[in-house]
């Protein structure tokens, strides 16, 4: 005689709460300078993708951005906490790519940052 295995019946799961976010994540989280590392995360996105572009191997990427190798690795994994804001400007000079940086008085108390890609 065979035997037959029976599947337990699944049940869909009861539905979770769900919380619009702000647009930017380490807000959200409740992180210290939450634009100032919003905007991190932006530049080395870019960063990222012109070194994928261009087909760079992480040691080819670290000499044209005047790094150890390692540091190259951080930035392929999104770990940009190490870098200010200012490196990562620099590393993107380095790689060809013209940086502007606006300042204008805001309309606000305190003043915003923000990162315009093309």
């Amino acid at each position: 005689m065979t035997r037959k295995t029976i599947k337990p019946v699944r049940r869909p799961a009861a539905p979770k709460s769900v919380t619009e976010g702000s647009g930017n994540v380490f807000a959200d989280l409740g992180l210290r300078n939450p634009e100032q590392e919003l905007m991190k995360a932006r530049l080395t996105l870019q960063i990222h993708r012109i070194i994928r572009e261009r087909g760079l191997t992480q040691n080819q990427a670290a000499a044209a951005l005047g790094v150890r190798q390692p540091h190259v690795s951080w930035l392929m994994n999104n770990r940009s906490g190490s870098f200010s804001v200012g490196k990562l400007l620099e590393f993107l000079t380095r790689l060809g790519q013209d940086v502007e940086v606006k300042v204008r008085p805001t309309r606000h108390d305190h003043g915003e940052m923000s990162v315009t890609l093309r």
